[in-house]
């Protein structure tokens, strides 16, 4: 497996680095080996995702913050590993049936194979696996386990409800992407880190670092919506136009608008138009690219990967601590 880009620092250190991948490699084959089912069916249901890949980022960050301890790589950790990336997974079922989303890492979504009802039941089937292996892991893994995936329901609803009266929908959306992404990636460092046995400073760091990153990356990937290229990002530009999804670029365009801004009003015209058409789309997408509110965006997203490096700073110096740091600049920097 080779490591996703940003972790330049890990992948040229001779020790860190291969052990970081051998560890992603027995992860792996440990997903494959706890997502498998007797009924076939829900064998071939439960593997489509896991299949079509995936950048393995919260795996990777459980293997990385172990290596914060006396005790990295180790069983607990690998387990803690196949948890997080089980529970990513259960949840994109079930955004891919909110969503309507055809299609997911170049693959068709289950619900557009199988149907939406045997798309949720199959993201159920992967919790209840999580929830299985977690188990195992002792009271305390348990609990960061619920709270998580407390989490990550209240973000889904929340984004379902929209902001309530009077609320800020600016700070309404992050805290949306706080609960529905900030939350597992925090949780992956702090379990990475807590069964690796790094002290509870250092467990907390992780916590606060997993959050922000986490915001940081949902963040970028609502600017390369609409600023990304579809050959580099695997995505159509405009997706989340297209669907209504309210997304920082957007946001930013109605505040300023409001705030009596002319182009942004003129864009947001084409943006709240009817975007079925492509040509329609395209030009949505081309306003929206060339008004101020996405270099905003961006703004933005590198102030909360600035804030993540921030919080590594009490951790002395050392090839994880600055694979981390630079992990959160390549998460702002990118193209996809």
């Amino acid at each position: 497996m080779a490591l996703p880009p940003g972790f330049a620092p890990l992948a040229e250190d001779p020790v860190l680095g291969p052990a970081i991948v051998s560890g992603l490699e027995k992860v792996e084959d440990e997903l494959r080996e706890a997502i498998a089912n007797s009924d076939p069916f829900a064998d071939a249901t439960s593997r489509h995702l896991l299949e079509a890949g995936g950048k393995r980022i919260r795996p990777l960050l459980v293997l990385l913050a172990s290596h914060l301890g006396p005790n990295p790589g180790g069983p607990e950790v690998r387990t803690s590993a196949v948890v997080v990336e089980l529970t990513h997974l259960a949840t994109l079922y079930h955004d891919d049936v909110m969503d309507s989303a055809p299609v997911r890492r170049g693959a068709p979504t289950a619900h557009e194979v199988w149907g939406n009802s045997v798309a949720v039941l199959t993201g159920d089937l992967i919790f209840a696996r999580a929830s299985s292996l977690v188990s195992v892991l002792g009271p305390e893994a348990l609990a960061i386990q619920a709270r998580t995936f407390e989490r990550l329901v209240m973000g889904q609803l929340q984004e379902t409800m929209g902001p309530a009266d009077g609320e800020d929908p600016l700070e309404h959306y992050l805290s949306v992407i706080g609960g529905k992404t900030g939350s597992l990636i925090a949780a992956s460092g702090q379990l990475g880190a807590l069964f690796g046995g790094a002290d509870a400073k250092t467990v907390e760091i992780m916590v606060e670092y997993g959050e922000k990153i986490g915001v940081a990356f949902q963040l970028a990937d609502d600017v390369i919506d609409v600023a990304g290229l579809k050959d580099k990002s695997g995505k159509t530009p405009g997706t989340d136009l297209r669907e209504g999804v309210p997304t920082l670029p957007v946001l930013l365009l109605r505040r300023n608008a409001a705030a009596g801004d002319v182009d942004a009003a003129a864009v947001l015209e084409l943006v709240d138009a009817d975007l079925t058409s492509d040509e329609a789309l395209a030009a949505a997408v081309a306003a929206v690219r060339g008004n101020r509110a996405t270099a905003q965006a961006w703004d933005v997203a590198r102030q909360w990967a600035a804030d993540a490096v921030a919080a590594l700073e009490p951790m002395p110096d050392s090839v994880v601590k600055a694979s981390l740091a630079a992990f959160a600049e390549a998460v702002v920097e990118r193209e996809a």
